[in-house]
């Protein structure tokens, strides 16, 4: 219910992003699909590469092996993972709501939809919420995949974390742009624009290119243009559907021409004639502690305005109608950074007479979302690659000893800079204090002075 808040969504599409994480889990887990199902697909750049996106619903996996897409082998193997994931996170997923269709695609081969049910944590009567997966083994696959981290931002994350093999960035990003190419659904576009923006992953142009040769090629297609996509049938019904296919995906549906309009800079991208110009970043005033960056991954902030929303803005380039010592501006997210003092920033723009600002967190009374668009003047630094940090003066959360999410007293600063981190000894429950987040673990002796070996603790608390 706090990600519901949090993120804007209903609570139904944060649990089933939840059930998601620990059916990925699952099948990682699990001896023969480990190696042998590669994910793909707008789940995998959500749950593996973008934090501030859209939630996605489908499991999408290349499969090297084909006697993978065998029913009898499908609903023996995922009785197994059902079983392995109860047990580790007391989620129930009935063999009785599996259901695999063999089917042959297109192509001529064989190809796999299934859907399994699941009980989450808000046990939901009637009907069990499903996950869906789509399982093909004929898709090429043009570079070698991955091992990523999958982002699961719950309180039963295991320490290691979940992981997943999967396609890299660059063929992620030639994969959607085929299938925009091909079937032209909302999804590929807003994916397609998102993959473009996202500076971070800096993918290799010519890479992306000569993969979307060889998928096109692959498929019997051309390779796309603008003009292309504006001809082909699909482009009235792309437009049409863009918020029946997105809206209950996102806290807010940005317009379609937003993105539509972006296309031809992409394309220009692509095919080389013109570079990605990368906007200069927000100044830093002498104020700001040049150490610390947002949180890599979208967490529970704890504060009175869910700072994920506004995130959200500054990914989708959408004006937020923020309210600030008690009138309202509509302003234009650029950056959230920390003083040397402790308080959080966030920069922005006022829209209307485009001046500078900086607004104190801790001091947003409200911030709706808008459709209103923006043409960033700057880098959009609302979501960048670094540690997950905290700050003074807001609830936060850990894990307890019974590994559920607890919220942390606000504590006053230390005289020592920075957080301080403390991390429990699973065996024997000490604990430990740090200026960094290692739950590393060295010989220690437990609280009644007996040795313990253990080498791994996890966070149960961050004090400033």
């Amino acid at each position: 219910m706090d990600f519901a808040r949090e993120f804007g969504l209903r609570p139904d599409i944060i649990e089933k992003d939840y059930a998601l994480g620990w059916v990925i889990a699952g099948i990682f887990n699990h001896r023969a699909l480990k190696a042998e199902w590669i994910f793909k697909g707008g789940t995998c750049l959500k749950k593996c590469f973008f934090e501030t996106y859209r939630f996605s619903e489908d499991l999408d996996f290349t499969l090297t092996d084909p006697d993978h897409l065998q029913e009898k082998f499908l609903m023996d193997t995922f009785i197994e993972i059902a079983d392995w994931i109860y047990e580790q996170s007391g989620i129930e997923i009935p063999p009785d709501t599996f259901r695999f269709e063999v089917y042959q695609n297109p192509r001529g081969h064989l190809s796999v939809q299934g859907r399994i049910g699941y009980r989450g944590p808000l046990h939901k009567r009637g009907d069990l919420p499903r996950v869906k997966l789509d399982l093909t083994n004929d898709e090429l696959l043009a570079l070698e995949p991955i091992i990523r981290e999958v982002h699961h931002p719950y309180s039963d994350r295991p320490t290691k974390g979940f992981h997943i093999q999967c396609y890299c960035y660059e063929e992620l990003f030639a994969e959607k742009v085929r299938a925009l190419a091909e079937r032209e659904r909302p999804r590929d576009l807003y994916d397609v624009v998102h993959l473009y923006r996202y500076d971070d992953m800096k993918p290799d142009r010519a890479v992306v290119l000569n993969t979307l040769e060889k998928k096109c090629h692959f498929k019997g297609i051309m390779l796309p243009t603008i003009t292309s996509l504006e001809n082909q049938p699909e482009r009235i019904e792309l437009e049409s559907e863009w918020e029946n296919m997105l809206a209950h995906q996102l806290p807010i549906l940005p317009p379609f021409e937003q993105f539509w309009q972006e296309l031809p800079q992409i394309f220009e991208w692509l095919y080389g004639a013109v570079p990605k110009i990368v906007a200069r970043s927000y100044p830093i005033g002498a104020q700001i502690d040049p150490t610390w960056q947002p949180p890599a991954r979208g967490q529970l902030w704890g504060t009175k305005v869910p700072l994920e929303i506004i995130r959200f803005a500054a990914a989708n380039y959408l004006c937020v109608d923020l309210a600030y010592k008690g009138s309202h501006r509509l302003i234009e997210p650029y950056s959230l950074r920390r003083t040397k003092d402790g308080n959080l920033l966030l920069h922005a723009i006022r829209h209307d007479d485009k001046e500078h600002r900086s607004y104190r967190i801790d001091r947003i009374e409200d911030a709706t979302l808008t459709k209103t668009t923006f043409v960033p003047k700057y880098t959009i630094e609302l979501n960048p690659t670094g540690p997950i940090s905290a700050f003074a003066d807001h609830r936060a959360f850990a894990l307890s000893s019974s590994r559920k999410a607890i919220p942390i007293s606000p504590r006053s600063h230390k005289t020592s800079y920075g957080p301080t981190y403390v991390i429990e000894c699973p065996i024997c429950g000490k604990r430990f204090t740090r200026k960094t987040n290692n739950t590393k673990l060295n010989k220690h002796k437990d609280k009644q002075g007996y040795p313990c070996y253990s080498k791994s603790g996890y966070l149960v608390d961050i004090k400033y």
